[in-house]
């Protein structure tokens, strides 16, 4: 049996010969040690300064040829095309930001970014323009324009998917998720929910015709499904109140799962943290195949979703992110074998991190992963 078909009937409810195995990302300090050298593949700091020095070129090559590399090597049932591993940026006539110290840059509107150490990633942490912006309904009531992705992208795909498209589940991307709209930003799009509701109800009418005019751009004809990784949740329950979610956003985002699925035939992946206990229901309704993540440091367990919700909706996680960081082999094995013991019965799970191969994960506990995964993984 492929991976291909391995997955597929896993997500579908039959019985495979195994457990699939896979990940939703795998960082770039992990993926050097696998493929013994150096990589831009999720090096996600050393990636943006690279597209601000104008080396677009000579990222989009890393990118296309060690992502085929690593999943030569690695024997996982799914590809993803997860951030920094695909989407290069078109490049920008404005010049890049100015070094301010070792982690800081400030680019020529004022914005501040920070490199963070605990994800080796920048991040704007000021934003002034979009701090003086004000969000009125009228801007979001026009049509939209979507745009293709620049050519370097589209042939990373090509290339890493002519390479797996008959042997491995190719997870691509999309147009985008509707999601939770929130306009300017986490802390100010909580404000405009509450007080500038119209211009949210019309940002997300807007967002969700420009997705899906983008899908036939941006959606590969050979992948299998795609994945959206926007987060609902903190750690103790979700950003905002499920029947605000359900009110402003569940129709957008069911309309966006049921157009993948009738006009593109794909599958629909979600990739969520934090503890969504209670917006399980909804993402059955919503219609995913697959709820990815299962966080067990947010009250989340494997073996209690698989009981509620694991005859609706496939289920990918089981190892603790934070074991493969943080703890030892054992740790890691004994997580590999409680999720085999609860959540492979019936099917419809994939093992996997419950994030991702994340920076600072060790190479040790992530090889103990795979290790113990193939003496449980048979049906």
């Amino acid at each position: 049996m492929t991976s291909k078909q391995r997955v597929l009937d896993t997500v579908e409810g039959r019985i495979p010969d195994r457990v699939p195995i896979g990940e939703f990302a795998i960082d770039s300090d992990t993926v050097e040690k696998i493929i013994g050298h150096e990589t831009y593949l999720r090096a996600k700091a050393k990636s943006q300064i690279a597209f601000w020095e104008g080396r677009h070129d000579e990222v989009a090559e890393s990118w296309r040829k060690d992502h085929i590399e690593l999943f030569r090597k690695l024997e996982l049932d799914i590809i993803t095309f997860p951030m920094y591993t695909w989407d290069v940026p078109r490049p920008s006539d404005d010049p890049p930001p100015r070094k301010v110290d070792a982690a800081t840059w400030e680019d020529t509107h004022g914005r501040v970014f920070k490199f963070s150490e605990a994800t080796a990633d920048i991040t704007c942490v000021s934003d002034p323009v979009m701090d003086r912006k004000v969000f009125a309904k009228e801007e979001f009531e026009k049509e939209p324009d979507p745009s293709a992705p620049d050519k370097r992208s589209r042939a990373i795909l090509d290339s890493v998917i002519t390479v797996f498209k008959n042997e491995k589940f190719i997870i691509g991307p999309s147009g985008g998720e509707v999601g939770i709209v929130l306009l300017g930003g986490m802390e100010r799009g909580m404000e405009e929910l509450l007080t500038n509701p119209e211009a949210v109800s019309a940002a997300t009418a807007y967002y969700l015709k420009k997705q899906t005019a983008a899908d036939p751009l941006c959606i590969h004809p050979d992948s299998d499904a795609i994945m959206w990784g926007q987060d609902f949740c903190f750690n103790s329950g979700p950003f905002i109140d499920p029947e605000m979610f359900r009110q402003l956003f569940f129709a957008a985002n069911k309309e966006r799962v049921d157009t993948i699925h009738r006009k593109h035939g794909k599958k629909v992946f979600k990739h969520c943290c934090g503890n969504t206990q209670i917006l399980l229901d909804m993402f059955v309704d919503m219609g995913y195949d697959v709820y990815q993540s299962i966080q067990p440091t947010a009250g989340m367990d494997v073996c209690a979703v698989k009981r509620s919700h694991g005859h609706k909706i496939g289920l990918w996680g089981g190892v603790a992110l934070e074991h493969l960081i943080g703890g030892t082999m054992d740790d890691v094995r004994t997580d590999v074998r409680r999720a085999m013991q609860c959540a492979k019965e019936g099917g419809r799970f994939i093992l996997g991190a419950s994030h991702s191969i994340a920076v600072g994960a060790k190479y040790d506990n992530y090889m103990a992963m795979i290790d113990e995964y193939w003496k449980h993984c048979s049906y």
